[in-house]
């Protein structure tokens, strides 16, 4: 079902016009209501949003977007926002049918609204996609994981701002402040995974992860990344694919072998103890961790992430 009330993040600006016509005391006082589909969004938007703003994230930290199963709660939840916000990309099914069964009739915003997208070429009969198929039949799918370059961050964080103060335009100096400062640390935290991926030998930069939820990473920041399974973590990795990759990690002694929190660990341990790599720890690709948690936020995952893909290339 489509969406009727999906607007861009440009239709949206017009709103701050028609809402400084209203009297001062029609202008909700209370907090922006927002709903974010995944943990990522909740975080970029709480940190534009501030105190102006309170933020219920639909997929909890740890949780899978690609598969999430929403309940009645959540309904609940988009029924009573003021705003939601999505990744889109094909990120989110299952949001569609949910915003549309809670009776919502507010803007919907695509936060990767101005991204390039990227595709990838899948294996259309079971879905798998590790970059070097040879089946018969291929479909182009694209890739939402667009976060995952800072670059396209910046864009996230550009549209946040703006459908924030479009909203809730009283406080639209303080979003756009919050979003400045917000894009300045985007930028430093870039040239910082820039310096540290050019620390490695060009030759041994190479990743295995448990899907390919990297693409966008490794071209920003010159990275080859290897996954069992395709963009979407429903997908099913055939036993030829499988084969085909542990066949590539002899030959070319790729060693650098990370798990992703939110996905099932045991095909990636099975590449370990065929290929003798090494578990190189935990990657979060499509989710951050719980409050308190190694990458609890958006630039904390990059944090985190960068430093043990790192370390894990180097031996190579």
């Amino acid at each position: 079902m489509s969406l009727p009330f999906r607007l861009p993040v440009l239709v949206l600006s017009l709103l701050t016009a028609l809402a400084g016509t209203l009297p001062a005391g029609a202008q909700q006082a209370a907090p922006l209501a927002v709903v974010a589909s995944f943990s990522v969004l909740g975080d970029m938007v709480r940190e534009i949003g501030g105190s102006d703003v309170t933020v219920t994230t639909l997929v909890p930290p740890g949780g899978d977007a690609h598969v999430y199963q929403p309940r009645p709660a959540d309904a609940k939840r988009i029924a009573g926002a003021r705003l939601v916000m999505v990744n889109g990309l094909g990120m989110e099914g299952w949001l569609d049918r949910l915003i549309a069964a809670s009776g919502y009739r507010g803007p919907v915003v695509v936060v990767s609204d101005g991204v390039t997208p990227q595709t990838m070429q899948a294996e259309a009969d079971h879905g798998h996609n590790h970059g070097h198929s040879h089946g018969p039949r291929k479909a182009v799918v694209t890739d939402p994981h667009a976060w995952q370059d800072l670059a396209n961050g910046a864009v996230y964080a550009r549209n946040i701002t703006e459908a924030l103060a479009a909203a809730d335009p009283a406080h639209a100096d303080a979003y756009r402040t919050r979003g400045s400062a917000y894009l300045a640390r985007l930028k430093e935290l870039d040239a910082w995974v820039k310096a540290q991926i050019a620390a490695v030998p060009a030759e041994k930069r190479r990743i295995i992860t448990s899907h390919d939820a990297f693409g966008y990473f490794g071209r920003a920041y010159g990275i080859e990344f290897l996954a069992p399974v395709g963009i979407s973590t429903d997908a099913e990795p055939s036993a030829a694919g499988v084969s085909r990759l542990i066949r590539q990690m002899r030959r070319e002694k790729i060693r650098a072998l990370f798990v992703e929190n939110m996905t099932d660990q045991r095909l990636v341990r099975q590449l370990a103890s065929e290929t003798g790599a090494e578990l190189g720890g935990t990657l979060y690709s499509d989710s951050l961790s719980p409050a308190g948690g190694p990458a609890d936020t958006y630039i904390g995952m990059f944090h985190h992430n960068v430093p043990a893909m790192a370390a894990a290339m180097r031996k190579n």
